[in-house]
């Protein structure tokens, strides 16, 4: 390893713009679409644990899954954030196969071309505001811009089904995968075409033109 040493130099003071007694103001952005990373992982599991605890008595991802996830692949992941809190996140990675299997769950395939969606969830406080499917449209839109992703992927229990439909998952039947007593169907979205968005690296913000998707669903459990 090298160690570059920079030469000193000689830096006139600032002049402030600020009147003295007068503190800055540091404002955050209203809303902020952009890649979570490990330091979103304890705000990302409250999140979750919430939501799905109480419906299926199992988390997707635990804790340190969220962690392991957000720290090997964190460009597979898009938090929604309004004025700095998390209000509803998506976690995936790349898969290698045709079918999700018991293995989908914890690994990450670096030459896939399938982005396995592990979960989409929505705090309590922000949710039949159809934050949901506006997040998943974005994020498959940012899907395009990754050269090698070809489709996308998710399982889900079957009153889920609908839900995905709408946004154009299909079916691709019975999933290989169960937790405990729980059964899934695996659904699958092809990924062509162009992004509606260009890719930014450091952020994906919303377009001036908020997007609103219809969310047809009455069932509490899929209020998402």
């Amino acid at each position: 390893m090298s160690l570059v040493v920079a030469q000193p130099s000689v830096v006139e003071p600032m002049q402030s713009s600020v009147s003295p007694g007068v503190q800055r103001r540091h404002t955050l952005p209203a809303s902020e679409v952009r890649p979570l990373n490990a330091q979103d992982a304890i705000s990302v599991f409250e999140i979750e644990r919430e939501a799905f605890i109480s419906v299926s008595g199992e988390c997707p991802l635990h804790l340190d899954e969220v962690r392991h996830f957000l720290t090997i692949c964190p460009e597979f992941s898009m938090g929604w954030f309004e004025e700095g809190r998390l209000v509803a996140f998506i976690i995936a990675s790349l898969w290698d196969r045709d079918r999700l299997t018991s293995e989908a769950l914890t690994l990450h395939k670096p030459r896939g071309s399938t982005a396995h969606i592990h979960v989409l969830a929505v705090h309590r406080t922000f949710r039949q505001q159809g934050k949901g499917p506006i997040l998943m449209w974005r994020y498959l839109q940012y899907l395009r811009c990754l050269p090698n992703v070809r489709r996308a992927a998710l399982m889900c229990e079957d009153f889920l089904v609908p839900f995905y439909r709408k946004m154009g998952f299909k079916p691709l039947g019975r999933c290989a995968i169960t937790v405990g007593n729980l059964t899934f169907t695996e659904m699958w979205y092809p990924i062509s075409g162009h992004a509606y968005m260009r890719r930014n690296s450091e952020a994906i913000r919303f377009p001036n033109t908020p997007l609103t998707l219809p969310v047809a669903h009455t069932d509490q459990q899929m209020d998402i």
